[in-house]
């Protein structure tokens, strides 16, 4: 794979962490029953916890475990669901969408078609965008960060209805 991109080169201020309230409006959209790789989440990670509770097998896997996401990929899946490093968003989407599974990833909305790279893979690509009513807090080293400089939104492939969906977060 491309170790150009090694996961454990990232910057330190990517590890915030998803609280519960982020994952739920996702969790209409997944079907139960599927299995689903979380690469860049711990067993303890929300997203791995509400997943497993909404009735699916959930794959994780975080560079501190040894899963480089550009290394490691498990032998089956159904979708790919995970809050990646934003620093490495354009090779992950690379990535994402030359693997071709169902995805959903949080990240920043700022700068999503800034660089030729991403606008041309967003254009060429299906995806979907769920967008929420206001902006998300974060965990960041075990505690809760209120007031994010920057919106977040689900960047999907092949996951949600229709081009564009709207969530209230409570």
């Amino acid at each position: 794979m491309n170790h150009e991109f090694a996961q454990d080169k990232i910057n330190k201020s990517d590890e915030f962490y998803t609280l519960e309230y982020a994952i739920k409006p996702l969790l209409k959209y997944i079907t139960s029953g599927k299995t689903i790789w979380c690469p860049f989440d711990k067993e303890e990670s929300n997203f791995v916890k509400l997943l497993r509770e909404n009735g699916n097998n959930v794959i994780y896997g975080h560079i501190e475990e040894g899963k480089n996401f550009f290394d490691y990929e498990p032998k089956y899946y159904d979708y790919i669901i995970s809050n990646p490093p934003y620093s490495l968003r354009t090779p992950i989407l690379e990535r994402l969408f030359l693997i071709g599974k169902p995805f959903a990833l949080l990240i920043n909305e700022s700068g999503l078609f800034d660089t030729k790279k991403r606008y041309e893979m967003l254009k060429n690509n299906p995806f979907e965008i769920m967008v929420f009513d206001k902006r998300i807090n974060y965990i960041k080293d075990g505690v809760i960060k209120k007031g994010a400089t920057f919106k977040s939104i689900y960047l999907c492939s092949q996951l949600l209805p229709s081009k564009f969906v709207f969530e209230v977060l409570s």
